[in-house]
């Protein structure tokens, strides 16, 4: 009996033990939890501060467009167009595709009508030609591009760019699509052909607008800076004078061929020609050369009051990526200038990512490229970002779709992904969804910082990165937030009307999140959207 109630004595105060620790931690955790609730990082965004208004974001259909929108099979090509173009939703909540709100439309040069005299050994790089060595137009030509077209047009895409670079081959010094003049770095175009070019591009818009398709934007020359003596693709050199000629040309005949097009320039390959000359004198400073105080083009009523400029060789490191876009800016403000980022895809080397071969569908890249995008929208403030090109055929980093033959021993034989394939969407395509899907044409770029912020820029670029945008006339709110690093953060929202989350991730493609917590963690590395509106 003693031992008995000896036994029930210990088992008491063990119970009392028990429940003392499960108090203590239940009250640790209390207030570890309203410790973290104060140590939340609170968002403001203040709607008077406004930055650029956007214009869209785009991708282009060259040259890989050509074959799939000819000849691949239906299912596959509109599958591939609602990745691209779509802004619905499926039945969970998440997007079907990428909404994109421009399609650039490349117009071909006639290397494809050359065949093998073209001197460009990659089919899937020439191109046809609307127009022919005796005048002749056949409307037919780019029949695979003309259905991607058209698809973006039935999709409700906004906004239409056609661009060139290179004559059509009649017409240029050497005969071909490529450069031959290593010397002077002008244009590849026979001196008697201006107009003839001018003309040429023109008729292009002209009879896409009587079949109901209006382009927004003609982009007459691309990269001018690269010498295009490699035989790989179209493309020519130009120098600013030469730009200048040429545009006066095309304005004059937008002008009689009652069309809205506005002509934007310049294309630069590399955004320190935009404002500096940079080894270039007759085809670099063009902000200066093109909108200064004497700019050449800047009072032609078709020519937009923008600079276009590609990203290429400016993203590593980081400290380069901030600083050029910084003294872009700078060049921008001081001639009130707008700017597109209208090409990119990964070419130089990093070693976040490695450099532009084999092609990578996982986060690592598409996180890369998102905080490219923050850096161009929110440093250099541009309007619109334009990735390269929509689908690509080659085992390397420059493709939002990626095609290959499905079999892993001959994967990218070009001459079997003529007729069909396989493709595959990829992270860098939903990441750059987090942008194109929700913010579009018309929506202003606002202020967003966090209440601790107490890093320098560039700790801040390997961390967590915000941009805000708002559509004035609604109220929406749409906020685009980069987790670079590896580790979750939690920001407090509560001051606005957070509604729901669109994740890409390793494991997530845009994917939906109805928010109920105010207090929303953004995970290490990766992109979300996030929808909401203003306080009243």
């Amino acid at each position: 009996m003693v031992k008995t109630l000896k036994h029930k004595k210990n088992s008491i105060k063990l119970t009392l033990v028990k429940i003392a620790s499960v108090v203590y931690i239940m009250c640790f955790l209390s207030l570890h939890s309203c410790n973290s609730s104060m140590n939340y990082s609170k968002i403001h965004i203040d709607v008077n501060t406004k930055f650029q208004a956007m214009d869209g974001f785009g991708a282009s259909d060259a040259w890989r467009c050509q074959f799939v929108g000819a000849n691949w099979p239906e299912e596959k090509k509109e599958r591939i167009a609602e990745l691209l173009f779509s802004k619905d939703l499926d039945k969970n909540g998440n997007p079907k595709g990428i909404g994109l709100s421009i399609w650039r439309f490349y117009i071909g040069a006639g290397t494809t009508e050359q065949g093998e005299a073209s001197g460009i050994k990659n089919e899937w790089r020439r191109a046809e030609s609307f127009i022919d060595s005796n005048g002749n137009y056949n409307w037919d030509k780019q029949k695979g591009q003309q259905w991607f077209l058209r698809k973006a047009q039935s999709y409700g895409v906004e906004k239409f760019l056609a661009f060139s670079i290179s004559a059509p081959v009649q017409w240029t010094k050497n005969g071909k699509g490529y450069n031959s003049d290593l010397v002077s770095g002008s244009l590849n175009l026979q001196e008697d052909k201006y107009d003839d070019y001018a003309a040429f591009m023109v008729e292009v818009l002209k009879y896409f607008k009587s079949q109901g398709i209006d382009f927004n934007y003609l982009s007459p020359i691309n990269e001018p800076q690269w010498e295009w003596e490699k035989k790989t693709q179209e493309g020519t050199p130009a120098t600013n004078a030469e730009i200048s000629r040429l545009t006066q040309l095309i304005n004059a005949k937008i002008d009689n061929s009652n069309l809205d097009t506005q002509l934007t320039l310049a294309e630069a390959a590399d955004l320190r020609w935009l404002y500096s000359e940079f080894n270039k004198s007759k085809r670099g400073n063009q902000i200066e050369y093109f909108f200064g105080e004497s700019g050449t083009v800047k009072e032609y009523p078709h020519v937009k009051n923008v600079i276009s400029g590609h990203s290429y060789f400016t993203t590593w490191p980081v400290d380069s990526l901030i600083s050029i876009r910084q003294k872009l800016n700078d060049k921008l403000q001081e001639h009130d200038v707008d700017y597109w980022q209208s090409e990119f895809c990964i070419l130089e080397n990093t070693d976040d990512i490695g450099g532009g071969r084999k092609r990578d569908l996982g986060m690592d890249t598409a996180l890369y490229v998102a905080r490219v995008i923050h850096a161009d929208i929110t440093l250099a403030n541009a309007s619109s970002w334009q990735w390269w090109t929509a689908l690509t055929n080659a085992d390397y980093k420059d493709g939002l779709i990626y095609l290959d033959t499905g079999n892993q021993r001959d994967l990218f034989n070009l001459d079997n992904m003529k007729s069909d394939g396989n493709f595959h969407d990829s992270k860098l395509l939903w990441a750059f969804g987090n942008y194109s899907r929700f913010i579009r044409p018309g929506m202003t770029r606002v202020k967003i910082n966090l209440n601790d912020e107490d890093k320098t820029l560039i700790e801040s670029y390997k961390n967590l990165m915000l941009s805000a945008y708002v559509d004035e006339k609604t109220s929406k709110l749409v906020i685009v937030a980069i987790n670079y690093g590896s580790e979750n953060q939690t920001i407090d929202f509560s001051e606005y009307e957070i509604d729901s989350k669109f994740e890409t991730s390793q494991d997530k493609n845009l994917e939906f999140e109805k928010i109920i917590n105010k207090k929303i963690t953004i995970k290490g590395r990766t992109i979300n959207t996030l929808i909401g509106s203003l306080p009243n």
